[in-house]
């Protein structure tokens, strides 16, 4: 499985290269723009082909769902603590972040997947994961019923690595937001996962 999490800076033609990305294989893109309005995520959606609603995972808005047949919620660390997906778990298909692999295995079942990171030294967040521990962890996973998906610094030259660990899939931000040709950034890192 291979993921895109949205830059929270806008880049130029954002959503025309996410229209894209989808078209090239694109499995999901999650939708993380922290502060956006609830009226500029409805024209951000918008502007996403329609076709494309069921791949999309909000972070934020969650009501917007109903409006836009979107059936999939990603919760912080921080809300899952403080039970707000508990309402989202009927007939929607929820994910969450985690930074170690102990509270990954403590997950119920009700998680499609999580998001652990950071992976490798992140490249949107410099200095973020420097003397990370996650990849030695992953030998003590032993939660069967939930995904993990590998996040932080994953590029195409390290992707091999992080999926050789047994993660589930692999979730993009810096590496496609950041590169002068981003969609040709993801199809090369569609290729490995593809192999």
């Amino acid at each position: 499985m291979i993921l895109v999490i949205t830059p929270e800076l806008s880049v130029v033609n954002e959503t025309g290269i996410i229209n894209e990305l989808f078209r090239e294989g694109l499995d999901l893109l999650h939708i993380r723009k922290p502060g956006i309005r609830r009226n500029e995520m409805i024209e951000y959606i918008k502007e996403i082909d329609e076709s494309f609603y069921p791949k999309l995972v909000v972070h934020q808005h969650y009501d917007l769902g109903e409006d836009f047949r979107i059936s999939r919620f990603h919760f912080r660390e921080a809300d899952r603590q403080e039970n707000i997906h508990r309402s989202f778990i009927n007939e929607n298909r929820i994910s969450t972040s985690v930074h170690n692999i102990t509270t990954f295995n403590n997950l119920g079942e009700e998680w499609e997947y999580v998001f652990i990171s950071p992976f490798f030294p992140s490249i949107s967040k410099k200095g973020y994961g420097e003397d990370s521990t996650v990849i030695e962890e992953m030998k003590r996973r032993d939660n069967p019923n939930v995904k993990i998906i590998a996040l932080g610094g994953i590029h195409q030259q390290n992707m091999q690595k992080a999926l050789d660990t047994g993660v589930d899939g692999v979730a993009l931000l810096g590496s496609v937001w950041e590169a002068d040709q981003p969609i040709e950034v993801f199809k090369r890192c569609r290729r490995i996962i593809s192999q």
